[in-house]
């Protein structure tokens, strides 16, 4: 294509920019590749920029000692400059994969057409010769950012056998981009769906991720759905289309459609929020009733939810502290629909709680795109400012048991049930100070 010069004022655009002038000048061809180029030219701002570059491991090496080798048997080290890590991969031209994942063998070769013939799509082959200024396009990528559209490079079979994990990066791409499939990349992924169930729980979780969290979750989602791929990876999640719900409460259809659409109303998503989201009503399927006068019922379905949610969770490898987070939105998510009727107690517990806010704009979402009822969401945030900031957190207790100990009390069973009573009542405001909370819990001994 005509020269064009591609800039950026991100710190990472200028450390691959030195890198890369280092490089040429001992003679090697480098050129940016990768989503960066793509980025660039839809006009968005990249989140890394990685290199690729003639130049051998042994002769990146001797001109950057301090290089570290990531990848040693493919070829890819990191390289720091001015406190930023760029990846630097040389050229290589394999395409035999044994295992949908690993290569027999890795070819280097000086012809950087031949290292984009091997990348995945079209528009993340791309590439930028910083010493020319110009992109290079060897497959017809441009073209295909032009008409939005996300096409393999070669056969897109080929491209699956090489790395099942590409029909996951797939979905992720034409919804992050927005971009449509190409008619044989999509009967394609029809017909390669069953694999994904080979790859490993963390590569799918890490997908599964970056799909949730990242642009247009709802459309990955539904895509993954559409194309056959998600009850391989989410059987549970799968089952939700065709729960229908009391068209009363949730006009918007499904249970499925009533998930998605709180996926596309999600703005910049925690991990645990997204999760959440997807997770919240998986407990529907296995829970849904009809009365004898019609009424669709889901008696139940929060626990049987936060089950199923946790079995994911491990399944997935999530960390104790997201599957916690996850787990507990999903079995409580219900309990915001009763917190005009709650105890002051309890409704300190609950804002005080740990994922509080996250746990609220779940009911957010769970409202607005089911009924549109915000009156429990209005109601706590009047109750909220009402809080001075440094009360919103729930406050240490006013009596542990050392105080009960040290006012002559032997310890007992009856400790805890003593400490959580008068706590609830501290929490109540039913006390002015400590010494007052004392006072009624040894009262509570005589």
């Amino acid at each position: 294509m005509p020269a064009r010069r591609l800039y950026s004022s991100a710190s990472g655009f200028n450390a691959a920019s030195v890198i890369a002038e280092k490089l040429i000048s001992a003679g090697y061809q480098t050129a940016l590749v990768g989503g960066s180029v793509r980025d660039l030219l839809l006009s968005r701002t990249p989140s890394d920029f990685d290199l690729v570059t003639v130049a051998r491991p042994e002769e990146i090496a001797a001109i950057f000692p301090d290089a570290k080798l990531v990848g040693a048997s493919f070829g890819v080290g990191i390289i720091r400059h001015d406190g930023i890590d760029v990846e630097v991969a040389s050229a290589r031209s394999e395409r035999s994969y044994m295992d949908g994942r690993h290569p027999e063998e890795v070819t280097y070769t000086r012809d950087l057409s031949l290292d984009a013939q091997r990348r995945d799509f079209t528009v993340n082959a791309l590439m930028y010769d910083f010493a020319r200024q110009e992109v290079l396009d060897f497959v017809g990528g441009v073209a295909d950012l032009q008409r939005g559209i996300l096409r393999t490079v070669g056969d897109p079979g080929e491209r699956f056998r090489e790395d099942y994990l590409r029909i996951l990066r797939a979905v992720r791409f034409a919804a992050k981009l927005d971009f449509s499939l190409d008619s044989e990349l999509e009967n394609a992924l029809k017909s390669y769906a069953p694999t994904v169930a080979e790859l490993s729980c963390e590569r799918i979780f890490s997908e599964l991720d970056s799909m949730l969290t990242g642009r247009g979750p709802e459309r990955a989602i539904r895509l993954l759905e559409e194309l056959g791929i998600l009850k391989y990876l989410l059987p549970e999640v799968a089952v939700l289309r065709n729960i229908t719900q009391p068209p009363q409460f949730h006009p918007e259809g499904d249970v499925l459609e009533h998930t998605l659409l709180m996926l596309r109303n999600m703005v910049l998503p925690s991990r645990t929020l997204a999760w959440s989201v997807l997770l919240h009503d998986v407990g529907k399927a296995v829970t849904r009733s009809v009365d004898a006068d019609g009424r669709i019922r889901f008696f139940g379905h929060e626990d049987a939810g936060s089950k199923i949610a946790e079995s994911i969770c491990r399944r997935l490898r999530f960390s104790n502290s997201d599957m916690e987070l996850c787990v507990h939105a999903v079995r409580n998510h219900m309990r915001f629909a009763s917190v005009r009727d709650m105890k002051t107690s309890k409704l300190r517990r609950l804002i005080g709680g740990d994922g509080f806010a996250m746990e609220l704009e779940l009911h957010r979402l769970d409202c607005l795109c089911s009924n549109g009822l915000m009156d429990g969401f209005n109601y706590l945030l009047d109750r909220i400012a009402e809080l001075p900031a440094a009360s919103v957190a729930l406050p240490e207790p006013w009596v542990r048991g050392r105080d009960l100990i040290k006012n002559g009390i032997k310890a007992q069973v009856k400790f805890k049930c003593v400490l959580d009573a008068v706590y609830e009542r501290q929490l109540a405001g039913e006390f002015s100070d400590a010494a007052n909370a004392l006072e009624a819990a040894l009262a509570m001994f005589r």
